[in-house]
């Protein structure tokens, strides 16, 4: 697998789409983070690490009123296409409903930390 961040995107994606309620994806430090970024987001219910057999990550989706949390889930910087932006190229989302989650030299952050902190990065993915 050539992009595991990608995997993970998709596989909530797929999961949300036929209303599943948890989606299992291998272990990582970098999905985790990003896990729990959406977990403190309000994207998704829960984040935790199974260490059962191959270590992995169960994510438990979220729904309101039976529509998925994540209606839009997608991924920027690719590995044959890094996209990077300064703080100043930072945007936000749909108008502030949504986080963009960039890879800083601080951490993991969304758009709004990363513009708190007055700090660019790698542009992983954008969540709405």
């Amino acid at each position: 697998m050539t992009d595991p961040v990608a995997d993970m995107l998709t596989r909530i994606r797929n999961a949300s789409l036929v209303h599943k309620k948890e989606a299992v994806v291998p272990y990582s430090k970098l999905k985790m983070n990003i896990a729990k970024i959406l977990e403190r987001e309000c994207f998704l219910d829960k984040a935790e690490e199974i260490t059962e057999g191959l270590p992995s990550i169960l994510l438990k989706l979220k729904y309101v009123n039976g529509v998925p949390a994540i209606q839009h889930i997608e991924r920027i910087s690719k590995p044959g296409h890094r996209r990077y932006v300064s703080k100043d190229e930072i945007k936000s989302v749909l108008n502030g409903f949504g986080i963009s989650i960039i890879s800083t030299s601080k951490g993991i952050l969304t758009n709004k930390e990363a513009k708190k902190n007055n700090i660019g990065g790698e542009l992983i993915c954008e969540v709405y």
